[in-house]
Formats: structure tokens, sequence, C-alpha cells
């Protein structure tokens, strides 16, 4: 997707990417020529001015040019300060949304991404948007600091607890672009990685009036996608696998141990505690860390992942 690409750089697929790109391919190409231009010189004095034969010979009384010590000082700073003002001018547009962009909370934690939409709706992992209207994200974490990256959008901003932060794009195409976490945040860090869906501005008032919840499917079939896309799939196996949470392989009506001690038959209660309260009974052998998904899952989402749950014997 997006527009060019080079060994450097992804596709600029953003209204932003094309002047990110400019003013790192001048640094990057002026650093080429002051590299080879200092190189060049230094090679070429050393070669020019080596000792010859046996005898030593002084140096002239010569001390210094006025001209060159002007000329080195002058030009680098005319570059320092058309790199400043350019950059300074590219992060002012970076920063600033505009007065019209569509507003998408973004929240950060251990480990997959949330997003909540002025309709309501919600999703993980892929945030939706449409193509040619600038998208400001409202960026918070409920664990650790995060970074929020999508390279062919050139946008990044950490993602931090107890505070927000901004930034924001406008694609101008659609298509899928990869979305990373880039600060360490743990075992799952690698892991954390998403999708940045952009849709035409009918495809996308389409996908905002069936996110809430598909209708026409097996309930247990919907719980399915649900283990997929809500990142169930990030800690817990289907297969016996143990991973940082345990397997979902089987878990009905199994006797479950606690690490309090305590121990009972996993039901529909437990499944929508486990859910909402994650800490309230963590399974023996196994860290506190699943984070809650109050506010992320509605009712019929629980119910849909429980019905799943019972199909994997």
């Amino acid at each position: 997707m997006g527009n060019g690409g080079s060994f450097w750089l992804p596709p600029a697929s953003s209204t932003v990417a094309g002047e990110v790109d400019s003013i790192f391919y001048f640094v990057y190409y002026a650093s080429v020529v002051l590299f080879i231009l200092v190189i060049g010189l230094t090679a070429f004095f050393v070669f020019r001015y080596r000792r010859r034969g046996g005898t030593r010979q002084f140096t002239s009384g010569f001390s210094h040019s006025n001209v060159m010590e002007v000329t080195w000082t002058v030009i680098p700073t005319i570059l320092v300060f058309v790199i400043f003002f350019w950059g300074f001018n590219g992060f002012l547009k970076m920063h600033v949304a505009p007065k019209d962009a569509l507003q998408i909370k973004v929240t950060g934690q251990k480990w997959f991404w949330s997003f909540d939409y002025p309709s309501g709706a919600s999703s993980v992992n892929e945030i939706v948007a449409p193509v040619n209207k600038p998208v400001e994200l409202l960026m918070s974490s409920k664990d650790v600091i995060h970074s929020f990256y999508v390279p062919d959008f050139r946008v990044k901003m950490d993602v931090l607890p107890n505070r927000y932060t901004k930034a924001w794009f406008e694609a101008t195409e659609t298509g899928e672009y990869n979305l990373f976490c880039t600060e360490y945040c743990g075992t799952k860090h690698s892991e954390m990685i998403g999708k940045v869906k952009i849709l035409s501005e009918l495809d996308y008032q389409k996908w905002l009036e069936a996110a809430d919840f598909d209708t026409t499917i097996a309930l247990h079939e919907m719980g399915e996608r649900l283990y997929k896309s809500k990142a169930c799939v990030t800690c817990h196996s289907i297969d016996g696998t143990p991973m940082n949470g345990p397997s979902f392989k089987g878990i009905w009506g199994k006797t479950e141990h606690f690490a309090d001690g305590s121990s009972l038959t996993i039901d529909e209660n437990y499944i929508r505690e486990s859910i909402l309260n994650p800490n309230a009974k963590v399974v023996a052998g196994f860290q506190p860390i699943m984070p809650t998904y109050q506010g992320i899952l509605k009712d019929r989402h629980i119910d849909a992942i429980i019905a799943y749950l019972k199909t994997l014997k």
C-alpha cells in the first residue's frame, strides 16, 4: 500500500508521511555528501603532505585562513537552522489535529490494543477508519508504557499510564497497515501487533453498523471470532499447551485449583468473573497478569465466549 517506498522507508500512506520522508532524505544525503567530503579531503591531505625521504622539513608559518574558517562555520550553521525550522514545522503538523478530526480512544495494555469509537463500537488489535478523513487518537495505558507506531503513516507516540497522549493521521488510500508497539512492555511485547484498516466512507459506515454484534451466525461461532479478535489467543491456547494463562482445551466442567488454595468447577459464573475481574481467582501456577475486559466486552460478547468454551472438549 501507499506511494513509493524505498530501502530505508516503507510506502508513504498518510498526508504527513511525504514531509517526514523529505526531511529524512535531506539529512541523509547531506550527511553522505559531508562524509565523502571530509573523508576525501582527509585522504588527500594524508597523501599530499606525507613525509618524503628521511629529511625532516618545517611547515610554513601560515596559521589559518579566515575565508575557510567562516565557510566551515556558516554553512553547517545554515544547515542546522534549515533542519530545525523544517523539522519544527513538521512537528507542529503532526501534533495538532484538524478541528474536524474523528476521535478514536486508544487503550494499550499487556498485550493488545483496544479501540473505542464515538458511535459506541469497539475493536481489539484492529483500528478501523475512513480514508481521506483526519483521525485523532486519544491514547492511554492501563498498565505500563506502550508505544503506538504505524510505519506507513509515520505516526509514533508513547502511550502512558495515568495520562493521555495524542496523535493523528489522515490515510490517503484504503488498505491494511501494520501497527506495532515499539516500547518493551513485557514477555509478549513482540506479539503486540495490530492492524489499521482503512475503508471508504461508505464501507466504514457499514462496518460501524455491524461492529456491535453479528446476529447472523451461531453464538459459539461468534465466540470463536472473539477469541481471536479480542486477543484471548495471545495468552490462552486451545490445544492444551499452557501459555501465560491456562489452556482453554477441555476447560468446561473441569475442577480448577487456584493460587489461594480454593477450587471450583468451571461454569458460566466463573468465566464471566474471570473476564471482568480476572484477579479474583487466579489459577495455581500462573501469574495475575490478565487485564480486565470490563467496558471492552458486552454481555452478548461474554455469552458468545462462554458458548465457544463449551465446545472445546
